[in-house]
């Protein structure tokens, strides 16, 4: 299903889109949706790299902090 967005680019964008569609033969609107795919996807990877690294961190502890307060 598609849907129609308004939104404002800055000029530079806009010639840079007009630029590579024309060298990659290709309409501006597949240009926009290729690179928010590519965003999208990056963000993707970074936000799970994030949880990863936020779940070990609240797992990891060392020797230590794993024995705090312990009494044998």
């Amino acid at each position: 299903m598609e849907h129609r967005i308004n939104f404002i680019l800055k000029p530079s964008t806009i010639e840079n889109l007009q630029v590579y569609a024309e060298i990659l033969d290709k309409e501006m609107s597949l240009l926009i949706e290729e690179a928010l795919e590519g965003y999208f996807s990056e963000i993707q990877k970074q936000l799970l790299e994030k949880n990863m690294a936020d779940e070990n961190a609240m797992t990891s502890l060392d020797y230590e902090e794993f024995w705090e307060g312990v009494e044998l």
